[in-house]
């Protein structure tokens, strides 16, 4: 299944938070950090040089990712999700190329990901396009977060 890769638009903020308030609850929770991003992506995301994009499968948001800017020359890959009806097609890995590809014209130095030993599935796919593990900060943007990637572009 092909996805079209979409740049975010005002229409596109409940999509954004409902995809991810969808993946958060059926793993995790809702963190406070997760609904300041989500409640008002426009400003906490895009309004401080980030980036959101959506997937779109027959005029339907079936998925998204964010990047948000973590220090000179790295943004953070965050808020990935996928519509659970349509999972295991390939378009968290399509989202995933479209990121990384993007990066790359951008000449950025690298991404960042925090994720969770809860999603193997995930850290097997991230692994698979070249993210490394690296250290955890002490204090650490989630409660959920046990595991911290990079994929450097240099």
């Amino acid at each position: 299944m092909t996805v079209n890769i979409i740049p975010y638009q005002s229409n596109h903020a409940t999509d954004f938070k409902n995809l991810n308030i969808a993946w958060l609850e059926k793993y995790f929770f809702v963190e406070a950090k997760d609904e300041n991003l989500l409640n008002d992506c426009e400003n906490t995301i895009l309004a401080i040089g980030g980036y959101i994009f959506m997937a779109e499968y027959k005029n339907v948001i079936v998925g998204c990712f964010s990047f948000i800017p973590h220090k000179k020359g790295y943004f953070e890959l965050g808020k990935m999700a996928v519509n659970q009806k349509y999972q295991g097609k390939g378009i968290g890995k399509q989202l995933l190329s479209y990121a990384i590809d993007f990066a790359k014209e951008h000449h950025w130095k690298g991404i960042l990901l925090y994720s969770s030993t809860k999603l193997p599935t995930a850290l097997h796919i991230y692994r698979k396009y070249g993210f490394k593990d690296i250290a955890l900060e002490k204090e650490l943007p989630y409660a959920r977060s046990d595991v911290k990637m990079e994929l450097s572009l240099n």
